[in-house]
């Protein structure tokens, strides 16, 4: 067989349909990773940084700040929680901007508007001036956490799209051990400075922001919806695996903005919009069963991800390692730095799996783990409050269940919840539909960690963390019941995944089925033709 093979060449060398067999049992080679995506991917996540830094610091601030000003556990949680409160604005106000702007700008208005808070925090000389400054934080948050997963989200190539998108959830885990690490480094000075030190230098970051967005390029998705195609072009050949993909990206973005396929012109005309014209309408109006099971999706997994307790653990982690046992302020802040530690390690290991194991496997899993640290967390703390000796296996098992609550957390939960809701929207309706996500994931945010002093005070330490593994449950449930598969799937593919809220699965298999009659047709005729 070999040898006819090779006398078919020698007869006819170089010839194309003896070549393209040949290829045809080469192994498919995977390619390789784009790397200005990658670069883009990055420089848009640093925004993440902002929101990161400020959970961090505020979870050792706060104690100073109440030292200093003399504040109620109210007034400490209305300082702590009302940020996320504040970035609703911010993150309502985005999805506009994007539209209007560009993604790229909008991420310099989110520096700039942080840069000023942070200031403002640093020099405030009261509560109210301090409150004052974190609605101006607030805002700023609000921006960078609506735009920064859009942003990467739209100049991702579908391969490695998860493993691009995860990087906000990256940066915020990396804000966070940067704000712990302040903590700890700051601790030492007077009082009344220390906590001034630790807000202020958070507008580092933020300069930084601004600077390193002159180097990004805008989203291909908003210059389409410009008109701009040529840019657009550019862009996609810079940021997809290869040119077809490259020119595949184009018509599906060209076929959900309405352009037809054959205007390829450098600049065409497109209908201009007032911008969010018809955008709430579709949906929450008139929403299409795509639609409606998207923004389901879309809303429920921002409101797991804060309702099963991270940010009472992250911010309040003093106060819990407190009833734990501890209650040296520098083992306390250090046990932070273990925290933020584990959370970073956890969600770089999380980026490289959302691509190889996919969102759904991985997100399960992730909450699964929870619910069992959780359980276990409750069980430790609730043991120590009922006790009146030191139990070292309860506070062993409370510190461990933290950090292994934090680990499951951080490599499904954390960052697939931005991922996901990043990529399900229609182009049409993703700034908007992101930013709800973001809105209902600050509220949800908000209300947890302005409210965990008076819960775990009204139904103990324990209890509260019992409640959160309850949720955590639940939200395992909804997950296994709601969510399709994403992973590898191009964005303006998506709606096909949705329609069906519970029976998605047999209508994906009915899906699967045709395509693989259309499939078996092509390859008869093919095989006819070459015959």
């Amino acid at each position: 067989m070999s040898a006819g093979l090779n006398s078919d060449r020698d007869v006819n060398p170089g010839h194309p349909t003896t070549d393209k067999k040949l290829a045809d049992f080469d192994p498919v080679k995977k390619p390789k990773r784009n790397k200005f995506a990658f670069a883009c991917a990055i420089l848009a996540s640093v925004a993440s940084i902002l929101l990161g830094y400020d959970i961090g610091v505020m979870s050792g601030a706060k104690d100073y700040i109440q030292t200093d000003f003399k504040l109620s556990d109210l007034e400490v949680g209305l300082l702590v929680g009302t940020l996320n409160w504040y970035s609703l604005f911010g993150s309502a106000a985005a999805g506009v901007t994007s539209d209007w702007i560009g993604r790229r700008y909008t991420i310099v208005v989110a520096g700039a508007i942080f840069f000023v808070g942070a200031l403002l925090m640093g020099f405030s000389t009261n509560y109210a001036f301090l409150m004052v400054a974190r609605f101006v934080a607030g805002i700023g948050v609000g921006f960078a956490l609506m735009i920064a997963p859009v942003y990467t989200a739209e100049v991702s190539p579908a391969s490695s799209r998860g493993f691009l998108t995860s990087f906000p959830e990256v940066f915020i885990n990396a804000g966070i051990l940067l704000g712990y690490l302040s903590n700890y480094a700051f601790s030492k000075l007077p009082t009344n400075l220390g906590w001034r030190v630790m807000l202020g230098i958070g507008a580092i970051p933020s300069v930084f922001l601004a600077l390193v967005v002159l180097a990004m390029p805008e989203s291909p998705r908003w210059l389409v919806m410009q008109g701009r195609l040529g840019d657009a072009r550019k862009v996609l050949d810079k940021t997809s695996d290869s040119k077809e993909e490259s020119q595949q990206r184009l018509s599906d973005i060209k076929e959900a903005a309405g352009i037809p396929q054959d205007c390829n012109d450098d600049i065409v005309q497109v209908q201009k919009k007032s911008h969010g014209q018809g955008v709430w309408k579709e949906l929450f109006i008139h929403p299409t069963r795509p639609v409606r099971h998207i923004l389901i999706c879309g809303i429920g997994i921002h409101f797991f991800q804060q309702a099963s307790g991270i940010d009472a653990v992250v911010l309040y982690s003093t106060d819990i390692f407190k009833k734990a046992g501890i209650t040296s302020s520098s083992h306390k802040l250090l046990a932070t730095v273990a925290v933020g530690f584990t959370k970073t390690v956890f969600i770089l290991v999380a980026t490289f799996l959302l691509d190889r194991v996919g969102r759904r496997p991985l997100l399960l899993s992730s909450v699964g783990g929870m619910v069992l640290s959780l359980s276990a967390l409750g069980f430790g703390l609730t043991m120590i409050d009922h006790s009146h000796e030191k139990l070292p296996w309860a506070v062993a098992l409370s510190i461990a269940m933290v950090l292994a609550f934090v680990a499951f957390f951080s490599i499904g939960m954390g960052p697939i919840a931005w991922v996901y809701s990043s990529e399900i929207f229609p182009l049409r309706l993703r700034a908007q539909g992101t930013g709800i996500g973001v809105a209902v994931n600050r509220v949800t945010s908000g209300v947890i960690s302005t409210t965990f002093i008076m819960l775990y005070k009204a139904i103990s330490i324990g209890g509260a963390f019992f409640l959160f593994a309850g949720i955590a449950a639940a939200a395992w449930v909804f997950f296994y019941a709601c969510f399709p598969e994403t992973r590898g799937r191009t964005l303006e593919d998506m709606e096909v995944l949705f329609g069906n809220l519970i029976g998605w699965r047999s209508a994906l298999k009915d899906e699967q089925k045709k395509e693989g009659v259309h499939g078996g047709n092509e390859g008869q005729i093919q095989m006819g033709t070459k015959a």
